[in-house]
């Protein structure tokens, strides 16, 4: 291969593949939905003095045996920033609803413990959650429309886990 060969081989191998007018359209719509049911998602809870991001957290820990998890698989699970995480777990802590603990195992780690005034909290806002995902999101799909979403986004998460995008 000659050197002008290789570098047009090399330039067509970073051409960008753009999106088809129907590629177009449907981006722009899974781009639109998910940041306009975050924003309802988040408003539903506001009405009740919590932000989305909280609720996630002391949801996570509702069902973590124990109900603690270390905090950085916590900022995986919920896909925030351990700073982000940490500023998040200290308003969360000064409501009451959890309590930092030094991991026994590893002493640099930390765990975050939901309280029992924690789980009371998590247990009436999920009420209010679990209305909104319905009314914004479950009930307006028919179930083959919200089983192909899940196993969509179970599909880009699986491809995306791993690139340390909570740490950003």
């Amino acid at each position: 291969m000659t050197a002008e060969e290789a570098v047009a081989a090399g330039s067509r191998r970073h051409e960008v593949r753009w999106l088809s007018e129907a590629e177009q359209a449907s981006w722009r719509a899974v781009l639109r939905g998910t940041r306009l049911l975050e924003r309802a998602l988040d408003d539903a809870l506001r009405e009740v003095g919590l932000q989305l991001s909280e609720y996630e957290i002391l949801s996570m820990l509702s069902e973590a045996p124990g109900a603690r998890l270390r905090m950085s698989e916590l900022a995986v699970f919920v896909v925030q920033s351990r700073s982000r995480l940490t500023h998040t777990a200290k308003r969360l802590e000064e409501r009451g609803w959890v309590t930092r603990e030094q991991c026994a195992e590893d002493r640099r780690g930390v765990r975050l413990r939901l309280t029992d005034a924690g789980l009371a909290a998590v247990t009436d806002f999920a009420r209010v959650h679990v209305r909104s995902v319905r009314d914004d999101f479950v009930d307006i799909l028919s179930p083959e429309q919200f089983r192909a979403m899940g196993q969509a986004m179970a599909r880009v998460s699986a491809h995306l886990d791993g690139r340390g995008t909570t740490d950003r």
